[in-house]
């Protein structure tokens, strides 16, 4: 048997307190703060009811009835995973009584009769990027330089504003996902760095993302590196990869405000960076799985992101072969 290092007996109460510390962890800010919304939600319906808090399987399907008057049944939906979770550690089967028969009877009633369709924002185009790029001379401000280069990492990488950019609340900020300056590297042709961790990566490892240059007007690495330059020179022993030129870290706000004065129509949010790569890379014939990977996609949810019709698609990839 191999020989164990010698290790310090920890105390019960050192135990409970990384313990606690663990089980808070396993849920994102976000996660937490849409869970107790829900938690608040449900209590507030059986308090108005005078029913008891036990989620038994005719509560949930009076819960679902009522909030489906309200909200849409795919937000109903989502709010009983958050009770569950929220609900678990005090009624212990309210897991078994969500799955129970008249509970998801009643959902699929509620959604069939209910059903809403779904409005997304509609994708940035590569023709949008370049307008937007060719109004900045080479001598724009840092900040300008910053934001085209989110701009084009983002819908070049197929990323999510919120890995490019912190959000507008300081509770859901976490400085672990925040991408270093120290993990860039540049060749001729590409940049990569690493994104820290994002809302797929199960294991925590992060992962490399890598752009190879367009040598268009929308080309991501020339943006990058002009950024780059810039922010070397401002902040060049701060660890943060995106800075503004006060020093501060991007957030969600910042970057949509900038976004919205060269698009100023409504459909346009943090989604249309990601959706709109996407589209581009179907339009040009890329295989999805393919697009999956480059958008790290953990199962095929990213074929919602490509907004365009597929007999759209299948004309204009048919009408390109024949072109060539």
């Amino acid at each position: 048997m191999a020989r164990q290092p010698s290790r310090l007996p920890w105390s019960r109460e050192r135990l409970e307190h990384e313990r606690s510390i663990a089980l808070g962890a396993v849920l994102e800010a976000s996660s937490h703060a849409s869970y107790n919304s829900a938690l608040q939600s449900y209590l507030t319906f059986c308090q108005a009811h005078h029913f008891p808090i036990d989620p038994t399987p005719d509560t949930l399907s009076f819960y679902i009835v009522y909030m489906c008057h309200h909200i849409k049944p795919k937000s109903v939906s989502s709010y009983l995973s958050g009770i569950c979770n929220q609900l678990e550690p005090i009624y212990p089967e309210v897991r078994i009584h969500r799955k129970h028969r008249l509970v998801t009877n009643t959902l699929r009633g509620c959604t069939k009769l209910r059903a809403i369709p779904t409005t997304r924002k509609r994708p940035i185009t590569r023709e949008e990027l370049v307008h937007i790029t060719s109004q900045y001379p080479p001598s724009a401000s840092h900040d300008d330089k910053l934001f085209i280069a989110i701009l084009l990492t983002g819908f070049h990488g197929l990323m999510r504003l919120g890995e490019l950019a912190w959000p507008d609340k300081l509770s859901l900020r976490d400085y672990r996902k925040v991408s270093r300056c120290n993990t860039v590297n540049i060749s001729d042709n590409t940049f990569s760095f690493l994104l820290p961790s994002h809302k797929a990566d199960h294991t925590f490892e992060g992962n490399q993302i890598l752009l190879h240059s367009t040598n268009t007007g929308d080309d991501p690495l020339h943006a990058f590196t002009s950024y780059l330059t810039s922010r070397d020179t401002s902040f060049p022993l701060n660890p943060e990869l995106w800075l503004c030129a006060d020093g501060s870290i991007p957030t969600r706000n910042w970057f949509l405000r900038r976004l919205r004065t060269h698009l100023p129509d409504k459909d346009v949010a943090g989604h249309s960076l990601r959706a709109g790569g996407a589209t581009a890379l179907a339009l040009a014939g890329i295989p999805g799985y393919l697009i999956q990977a480059i958008g790290r996609w953990a199962s095929d949810t990213f074929r919602i992101y490509i907004r365009q019709h597929p007999t759209l698609l299948a004309a204009i990839l048919y009408n390109a072969r024949n072109a060539t």
